[in-house]
């Protein structure tokens, strides 16, 4: 996989269907590139609706025997998956820079929640668990099992694309579920075929995990409507992410879904905050991975009394950020994923503009690197701050005080993450409450994912949680069994 060393691992230009690398049989061709140099990495013959056909069947026709196996079993190919990722960890993280533009900080923050979530979910062949309930009917026992939802379909990002893959997938296939995976066409590697790879050399059954690459407008529809798929886990934009909950409720087979979509995080700043924190949390928060993440702050909400002492901080920081070489050990800002998220960003700084924010830092776009942009004199409804960003862009709205500070933060269609810094912790747990979101940290980032805790968001950022116990339920469904021991009274 690295560009710098021999590697065990190829195949990058196939499909992975029915637990076999195959050619891709559609008239297109993705062509995968390195966001920073343009550099051609890999090509893929793009497959067919009948290829997805395939996958389904293979996943089918798998998870059967798959569900029979031991929790042991099935756990074993878990922590089989942990240590090759250990095993391969540079090749890894060296996919992640070259495909996904990651910096080679994200790279290693994203190899960690890629490892411990697949830790996790090694431990749920053994957590989930059904119940005994009592019945008012004499002589009747009322058994709930957990059993294993069936096929999942996981359509990828290309942000975080190891583990936001992997969050699906190795829960998915430790309760014993079959998946097809369509990975995005960014990320085609770091997002699906690379995890199949380790998959397949932990030893997974095949059919299990399927891989199809294809373009949107040929399988997009096609992997949520298929019959076989009993959930669709989806993760990335708000618009798409309505479109499959319109497929997956309103077509002729009726599915599950976990939807985890965007974002517009507030990051609150109260005047008794340690600012000098508040600064350094507020551009790691912000910058981390160009700002291209799901949980990333999207707004800064500063009360008056400290409003001008924290711009001059927060600016004389980020002014020392560098960017360029996502492989260079000093880069914190590399390269956008792609031309069409450039000129989207083009766009935001022009509308910031037009709106009357005032542009406080600025820099020239080569390329594919955008240099922060910080707006003060923002307000609540600029385009700036009530849509999402997904770049190195950021506005400062001036809070009148705490109350009006809250009103902004829950000023928004959105409720994924969300942060507050304040000195009062008890304040701070007051203010987090009164926030409408699926995650809230007091005096940290918004930019929060741990493997045993719920991650999910509320409004337009979805449906549905992922970690620990709460996935679980996603990938299982409950099937409530009735047993009558003795001859029982009817009426007629």
């Amino acid at each position: 996989m690295s560009t710098n060393t021999t590697s065990a691992y190829s195949d990058f230009h196939l499909q992975f269907i029915a637990g076999e690398w195959q050619t891709g049989k559609d008239d297109s061709t993705n062509t995968n590139t390195n966001p920073y140099n343009g550099d051609t990495l890999v090509e893929i013959q793009q497959a067919t609706k009948d290829q997805l056909n395939e996958a389904y069947d293979a996943a089918t026709q798998a998870q059967e025997a798959w569900a029979k196996q031991t929790p042991a079993a099935r756990a074993a190919v878990l922590y089989k998956v942990v240590n090759i990722l250990d095993q391969r960890q540079e090749e890894i993280v060296d996919w992640l820079i070259k495909e996904s533009g990651s910096t080679r900080i994200k790279a290693m923050v994203e190899f960690g929640a890629t490892r411990a979530i697949t830790l996790e979910a090694a431990t749920f062949p053994n957590r989930v668990h059904g119940e005994i309930r009592p019945s008012n009917t004499p002589g009747k026992e009322n058994f709930i099992y957990r059993e294993p939802i069936g096929v999942v379909a996981v359509i990828s990002p290309w942000n975080f694309p190891l583990h936001l893959t992997q969050r699906s997938i190795a829960p998915a296939l430790a309760l014993g579920n079959a998946v097809v995976l369509k990975p995005a066409s960014d990320t085609p590697v770091t997002g699906g075929l690379l995890l199949a790879k380790v998959f397949e050399e932990a030893g997974l059954p095949k059919g299990l995990l399927n891989v199809v690459v294809g373009s949107g407008s040929e399988i997009g529809d096609a992997i949520v409507e298929h019959k076989a798929s009993s959930f669709v886990s989806f993760t990335g934009s708000t618009s798409v992410g309505k479109h499959i909950g319109e497929l997956a409720n309103g077509g002729e087979h009726i599915k599950q879904v976990a939807l985890e979509l965007g974002g517009n995080s507030p990051f609150v700043v109260l005047k008794d905050a340690d600012i000098d924190q508040a600064v350094k949390a507020a551009v790691f928060g912000k910058f981390l991975h160009q700002g291209q993440i799901c949980m990333a702050i999207n707004r800064i909400i500063v009360e008056n009394e400290v409003y001008d002492e924290f711009v001059e901080r927060f600016l004389s920081h980020v002014k020392t950020l560098q960017v360029g070489d996502p492989n260079d050990q000093g880069t914190a800002i590399g390269p956008i994923i792609n031309e069409k998220q450039v000129q989207s960003l083009r766009d935001k700084i022009d509308e910031a503009q037009k709106e009357g924010a005032k542009m406080l830092l600025s820099g020239e776009i080569n390329g594919q690197l955008v240099p922060p942009h910080i707006f003060t004199e923002v307000t609540r409804e600029m385009d700036i701050a009530y849509n999402e960003i997904f770049g190195p862009l950021i506005g400062i709205i001036r809070a009148k005080n705490e109350e009006d500070a809250l009103s902004i933060a829950n000023d928004s269609m959105y409720g994924l993450s969300s942060a507050v810094f304040t000195a009062d912790m008890q304040k701070g747990l007051r203010f987090a409450r009164g926030i409408r979101a699926g995650m809230t940290h007091i005096n940290d980032i918004s930019v929060n994912d741990e493997s045993n805790t719920p991650f999910g968001g509320e409004k337009n950022s979805g449906i549905g949680r992922f970690n620990g116990e709460w996935v679980l339920e996603e990938f299982t469904r409950t099937h409530w069994i009735s047993m009558q021991n003795e001859p029982r009274e009817y009426p007629f």
